[in-house]
C-alpha cells in the first residue's frame, strides 16, 4: 500500500472521531480530518476523497477542498504573502497557504512576485515530505500555450510574466500566446507572476510572439510629454533639466531615455509650451 503523501488526493475511510474532527485511514496509516475541513459530503460510514497537506503544526492532516494544484497538475494560483526569508505564499484554495520558496525564486528581491500577482504552479515535497509550490518550467508551460497567426500582429495584449532572463521576459497571454519581451521593448524589468499589457510587434513562425510593454510612437510622445509637463507644474513651471543635461540623471528623475526625453521636449517646444534657457527648462508666459 503506497504511503500517504502531501499534496495528493486520496480515497480514504472513517478509523475513528474525536472532539476536533475525524481520523482517516488507508488501513496501515492515519490522518487527521479537522471540523474545519469537512463538507457536507462527507460520510462517516464509507469512503471520502481528500488532500492531503501538512498543517500548521506540521502534521499530515486531510481536507474535502480539493485544490485544483497538486503534485503533477498545475493552475494559476495567486499570491497572497512575502518572506524574504523564506520566499512567498500561494493560495491554492485550503486552509494554509503553500510557500514557493525563494530558492526557486528570482535572486533578486525587486522582480519577486508580489501580493495579487499570479503564479502556474504544482506542487512538490522535499526529502522531509514538507509541501512547497513547484512553478512551471518552459516545456509545462508550452503544454497550455497556444499558437498566435500573423493577423494577431499589432494586437493588444495582456498575460503574465512566467519566466525572466538577463535579455528580456517571458509571458503567456490571456490568449494562450507565448511571448517574449526584450529587454529594449520595456521602461522596467517585470516582476514574476504581474500582469502586463503590450502589443505584439511579431508573430514567429511556431505562433510565438514577440511584446512590447511600450507605448506606439505617439502614444509615447504624448505620455512623456505630459509627464515632462507634470513634473515641470510641481515644481512651479520650472525644471533643471534640458536637452543637454546626462542621461544617467534624465533617466533617474524620468524613466526614460535621454532620446525620448529630447522627442517629448520638442514636442512641448513646438506647442509653444516652454522654452530652455541655461540647463533649465521654463514654462512660457502665454
Amino acid at each position: 500500500m503506497e504511503e500517504l503523501q502531501a499534496g495528493t488526493v486520496v480515497s480514504l475511510m472513517v478509523d475513528r472521531d474525536a472532539p476536533f474532527g475525524y481520523f482517516l485511514t488507508n488501513g496501515e496509516e492515519d490522518v487527521l480530518l479537522h471540523k474545519k475541513d469537512l463538507t457536507d459530503e462527507f460520510n462517516e460510514d464509507d469512503r471520502n476523497t481528500v488532500f492531503l497537506y501538512q498543517d500548521h503544526q506540521g502534521r499530515l492532516a486531510a481536507t474535502m477542498t480539493i485544490p485544483t494544484v497538486q503534485i503533477g497538475v498545475y493552475d494559476w494560483v495567486e499570491v497572497v504573502e512575502i518572506r524574504h526569508d523564506l520566499g512567498v505564499f500561494i493560495n491554492i484554495g485550503i486552509s494554509k497557504d503553500i510557500l514557493v520558496s525563494k530558492d526557486d525564486l528570482p535572486g533578486v528581491d525587486h522582480i519577486w512576485p508580489q501580493k495579487g500577482d499570479v503564479l502556474y504552479c504544482s506542487l512538490k515535497t522535499d526529502k522531509n515530505g514538507r509541501l512547497f509550490g513547484k512553478l512551471a518550467t518552459e516545456d509545462v508551460i508550452r503544454t497550455i500555450s497556444k499558437p498566435a497567426s500573423k493577423k494577431d500582429f499589432n494586437k493588444n495584449v495582456t498575460g503574465h510574466v512566467y519566466r525572466l532572463l538577463l535579455v528580456g521576459s517571458f509571458m503567456v497571454t490571456e490568449e494562450g500566446y507565448i511571448g517574449f519581451i526584450h529587454e529594449s521593448e520595456r521602461r522596467q524589468e517585470p516582476r514574476l507572476g504581474e500582469k502586463v499589457e503590450g502589443r505584439i510587434i511579431d508573430v514567429k513562425d511556431d505562433g510565438s510572439v514577440n511584446i512590447s510593454l511600450l507605448a506606439r510612437t505617439h502614444e509615447i510622445l504624448d505620455d512623456d510629454a505630459k509627464q515632462l509637463y507634470s513634473y515641470m507644474e510641481s515644481r512651479g513651471g520650472a525644471m533643471p533639466y534640458w536637452d543637454k543635461s546626462d542621461p544617467d540623471d534624465i533617466m533617474e528623475r524620468f524613466q526614460m531615455s535621454k532620446g525620448a526625453f529630447k522627442r517629448a521636449l520638442g514636442r512641448l517646444m513646438k506647442d509653444g509650451k516652454v522654452y530652455q534657457e541655461e540647463g533649465w527648462t521654463y514654462f512660457k508666459n502665454e
